[in-house]
């Protein structure tokens, strides 16, 4: 939790207890069902929770904003940016249903009112929102191609509508070869918060 507090000292207490016990559920659910690497669990708040919220670093959500959080695993980045937006509405979508589950289920434990699970791909899924959020799901390409449907033209935020996506590796040259020619900004997470493990991640936007 000191770690968050670091980057989010301004978090209420309701925010800082369900913050706080995202560490014991998700040791607790990765016992059951294989949603974190088992080398990864005792690091959850650097690789994962910290990580999630570097995109509000980039991109503050006004309240009401519609976000899907597209291939999220157990819940990352949605889960944590629900906790520190309480009034912007996230649906976290997965083709895994067992990932649904401890999705749900952690976001019940906690009294997360304002995020919800929904066991679906991408390309079944019909709705759409401000922002599509994902980590490390796929390359930048496919991203925008399952995502032109999801996302609507009534702008509400600073950013118009878009993808925000947590990725690594040589993302330049990722979007360079997207066919798709889309505005891009890239915002290195070593910018942004000082642990060595963010040097070679990224935040980026990508608006169609």
């Amino acid at each position: 939790m000191e770690l968050i507090l670091k980057y989010f000292p301004d978090l209420t207490d309701i925010q800082k207890s369900q913050f706080a016990q995202l560490g014991d559920l998700y040791k607790e659910w990765n016992d059951k069902i294989n949603v974190i690497s088992r080398k990864d669990i005792d690091n959850i708040y650097l690789h994962h929770v910290l990580h999630s919220l570097a995109i509000a670093k980039v991109m503050k959500f006004k309240d009401d904003t519609t976000v899907l959080d597209l291939g999220c695993g157990g819940g990352f980045p949605g889960i944590p940016m629900a906790i520190l937006y309480p009034n912007v509405k996230f649906t976290l979508i997965d083709g895994t249903r067992k990932k649904i589950k401890v999705v749900n289920e952690v976001a019940q434990a906690i009294g997360l009112t304002n995020a919800k699970g929904v066991h679906v791909r991408a390309e079944e899924h019909k709705v759409k929102y401000d922002f599509v959020i994902t980590r490390a799901v796929a390359l930048v390409e496919k991203l925008v191609n399952w995502t032109h449907k999801l996302i609507h033209d009534t702008h509400r935020n600073s950013f118009p509508n878009g993808i925000i996506a947590l990725k690594g590796g040589n993302v330049e040259e990722e979007i360079a070869q997207t066919t798709n020619k889309v505005y891009s900004e890239i915002y290195p997470i070593k910018d942004i918060f000082d642990e060595e493990y963010y040097s070679e991640k990224y935040v980026i936007y990508i608006q169609h």
